[in-house]
């Protein structure tokens, strides 16, 4: 059991930054190596991104450089923000407790860091999992439900899941086969000549060979009155969303990978052909394209079932379409999804008088989810997420390992458990209490 009451002498030194005696250059040092890192994650995140919304190019002179470094300086300063206060308290305190190491320091220097981001950027974040996939599968059901609804999505989510899902699912109102007009709109191509003309226009591309195959699987194949893919029959509506959304996902997990290969290209040119034919690779484009397969078939199969265009449609597409999960267990996409779709609907209490407007509410709260993340990181890593430990271990370019745990045991959380006995070694002539003899790791 964790000893509240209980405090150390140590140093900040003795304790935390064990690589440097100085506060100013261990500060200075991490926020370096935070900054580093985070351009790294940062600066091609931004660029895809834009390449998928189809940004203009007057962006990519005056604003994309802008976005990335203002995302960056926020994953830069909540790094070196927490050194800084790590350090800050151990001089206001005059000891270490239990909670000053990770939570204490943690705090203002999260919340301090994400004033810096874009207030659009700054979702829920939380530490907590439940069932991955069964939470991915009941977010993806109000997501597509809203999309579904009359202004029910605005901005960004709305555009993303345009893109993702294409623009045959646009809202539509509760519509029946006999309420719908048949003919297609004047001037419309028929299903024959559109198909035909987009053969035309592909045919020398390399996705011709492709479309060519689909449509000839299925060019005898059914199409409700109530489906507004004119182009295609629901059979190959949904085998064209799967391969359009598997090569996306394919090509989004190369772009991330082909440039760490590339600096190894004539060291270790075999990284390059992993990078390309990597198992993450398929395994994002799966579950991109069997997302929109799935919720695609399902919302055409219940329009066939009901003869009714419904939005409530969607609740039953999105979570079949969320078992997709299974091929990409990331419990960063779905406690991201959940904790936006928890912020669009507070919001939306908000504009209907039902819930109370609390100002800065989603700063306060990835605040003290990020201290509680580093409480477990400097207190009790065997709870933390593996993932987020590796994280953690990058943006400070492996020094959050080098912290001296084993003094930090006497508060009875087991800090050193998983480090094999590590004790760092110090200059005795800066420390406050004798330092065991230990090795570097």
């Amino acid at each position: 059991m964790a000893a509240f009451s209980k405090s150390i002498p140590h140093g900040c030194y003795e304790i935390g930054h064990t690589w440097s005696t100085s506060c100013t250059m261990a500060a200075f040092q991490v926020t370096l190596g935070a900054f580093q890192e985070s351009l790294k994650i940062y600066a091609p995140l931004y660029i895809i991104a834009a390449i998928l919304r189809r940004r203009k190019l007057d962006y990519y002179f005056h604003k994309l450089l802008p976005e990335i470094l203002q995302s960056t300086s926020f994953l830069t300063a909540n790094g070196g923000f927490y050194i800084m206060f790590f350090c800050i308290l151990r001089k206001l305190l005059g000891k270490f407790y239990i909670w000053s190491a990770g939570f204490g320091a943690a705090l203002p220097a999260s919340y301090l860091a994400i004033l810096i981001e874009r207030k659009s950027r700054r979702g829920l974040l939380t530490i907590y999992m439940a069932n991955l996939v069964l939470l991915f599968c009941f977010t993806a059901a109000l997501y597509m439900f809203f999309f579904r609804c009359k202004d029910g999505l605005k901005g960004f989510a709305f555009s993303a899941l345009k893109f993702i899902v294409g623009k045959e699912e646009i809202p539509t109102h509760s519509v029946s086969a006999e309420q719908r007009n048949i003919s297609l709109p004047s001037g419309h191509p028929t299903e024959h000549q559109a198909i035909k003309d987009s053969k035309e226009k592909t045919k020398k591309s390399l996705l011709a060979l492709t479309r060519r195959l689909v449509d000839k699987i299925c060019k005898h194949g059914p199409r409700h009155r109530c489906c507004k893919h004119y182009e295609d029959n629901c059979i190959s509506y949904c085998i064209k969303g799967f391969i359009r959304m598997f090569s996306v996902g394919y090509l989004i997990q190369c772009c991330l990978r082909i440039p760490s290969a590339l600096r190894h290209l004539f060291t270790k040119p075999s990284r390059l052909l992993s990078a390309l034919y990597n198992k993450e690779n398929f395994q994002l484009g799966a579950f991109l394209g069997s997302f929109v397969s799935i919720y695609k078939g399902t919302s055409c199969f219940l329009r066939w079932v009901r003869n009714l265009d419904d939005e409530l449609h969607a609740l039953i597409a999105g979570f079949l379409a969320g078992m997709s999960m299974m091929f990409y267990k990331s419990t960063t996409i779905s406690m991201y999804l959940a904790s936006k779709l928890v912020e669009t609907m507070y919001f939306k209490g908000i504009e209907a008088g039902k819930c109370p407007y609390i100002a800065h509410a989603d700063t306060i709260i990835y605040a003290i989810s990020t201290a509680v993340c580093f409480q477990a990181a400097v207190m009790e890593v065997q709870n933390l997420r593996p993932s987020y430990w590796k994280f953690l271990l990058r943006l400070t370019k492996g020094r959050f390992a080098l912290m001296n745990r084993r003094v930090l045991d006497v508060f009875g959380t087991q800090a050193s458990r998983d480090f094999k006995g590590f004790i760092p070694r110090l200059d005795p002539r800066y420390t406050l209490v004798k330092p065991e003899l230990g090795l570097h790791s």
